[in-house]
This record gives structure tokens, C-alpha cells and sequence, in this order.
């Protein structure tokens, strides 16, 4: 009789244990469903980036897996051409779908920084191929994607790599130096 206990007692052990990892992966998935989103892009916001971006870097330190940065501003070009509110939120638009189409989907991550600059995160990507996707971008935006008043748009780029170095380095200001270098090539953020 005492093993029908026991395996009584395994049992409820057993459901109590599957409950308990069914409710933490609910937790989770309600936390990825309700990340903010930037409502004109439906792009991450700065601060859900910069969260994504810690996390790159503590992955880049401890795998030595590198990630390639790209920074993408329209800031220049709405100066230029003094557009209104609503005309540089339908570029930008214009330009997120394209990007949204471009970038792997689950792999890279893109974020709205700032009302006229996007960062895009390529894990995995060297140098030479951010760049190279960074000039695709800039080239198919500057000549396939059209503003308002038939205005061809000029994006600036900035490409940045992190390949795990500077360990000692807490994640955040090694995140914080990078955004900064990413930005600071297209004088923005």
C-alpha cells in the first residue's frame, strides 16, 4: 500500500512541477507579446534595444559570437527638405517596411532610437558584411523608396562591430560606447 503513496505523492510532484514551468513559459511569452513597440514604426523602442543590446554583449563575451550594428538616419534629409510632420512619418514608414522585409526575421533586431534614426542589430555579422548589407540598404532606399513631392531620399549609415573584447567593461557603458559610435557616424542619436 505505501507505493500507491509514493507513486501518489510522485505524481502530484510531477503536475505541481509541469504547472510551474507551463506558468513561467506564460510569463514569458506574455512579456515578448507586450514589449513596447514605437507606435509609428511598430519598430523596439530605444529602451527595449538597449536592454537587447546588454544582452548581446554578455552572449558576444561569453560565446565570443560576434553582432554587427547599423545605424540608419533620415535626419539630414528631412532638414534638407523641410518636410512636415506627416510626410517624414510616411518615409519613414516607407523606409521601416523595406527594412522589416530585408532584415531576418527572429535573427536581426531593428529599433526606432530617435524620431529620424533606426538601429539594426545583425548577431553573427562581421564587419565586412554589415557594411556591405548598410550599402544595400542605403542604395535601395535612395533610389526604390519615394517621399512625398517625388523627393529621392538620402539615409546616412553607420556601421559598428563588437566581437566581445573589453570584458572588463560592464555591459552597459560597452553598450552605451557602441550606440554612441554607431550614432556618431550619422551624427544623430
Amino acid at each position: 500500500m505505501w507505493y500507491f503513496s509514493w507513486i501518489l505523492g510522485l505524481l502530484l510532484a510531477c503536475s505541481l512541477g509541469i504547472l510551474h514551468i507551463l506558468r513561467f513559459e506564460a510569463q514569458e511569452t506574455f512579456e515578448k507579446e507586450h514589449i513596447p513597440l514605437d507606435p509609428l514604426t511598430r519598430l523596439f523602442t530605444k529602451d527595449v534595444m538597449m536592454t537587447r543590446l546588454r544582452e548581446k554583449v554578455e552572449n558576444s563575451r561569453r560565446n565570443g559570437f560576434p553582432f554587427s550594428m547599423i545605424a540608419l538616419s533620415l535626419e539630414e534629409f528631412n532638414n534638407q527638405h523641410q518636410l512636415v510632420d506627416y510626410e517624414s512619418d510616411t518615409v519613414m514608414r516607407n523606409v521601416v517596411d523595406y527594412l522589416k522585409e530585408e532584415i531576418r526575421e527572429g535573427v536581426d533586431i531593428a529599433a526606432r532610437m530617435n524620431e529620424q534614426v533606426l538601429l539594426i542589430v545583425l548577431p553573427g555579422a562581421s564587419l565586412k558584411r554589415a557594411e556591405t548589407t548598410a550599402a544595400q540598404f542605403k542604395n535601395h532606399i535612395m533610389t526604390d523608396i519615394k517621399a512625398p513631392r517625388d523627393l529621392s531620399i538620402d539615409v546616412t549609415v553607420g556601421v559598428v562591430t563588437y566581437s566581445g573584447d573589453n570584458a572588463d567593461i560592464p555591459a552597459t557603458q560597452t553598450v552605451d560606447e557602441l550606440v554612441h559610435q554607431a550614432c556618431g557616424q550619422v551624427h544623430a542619436c
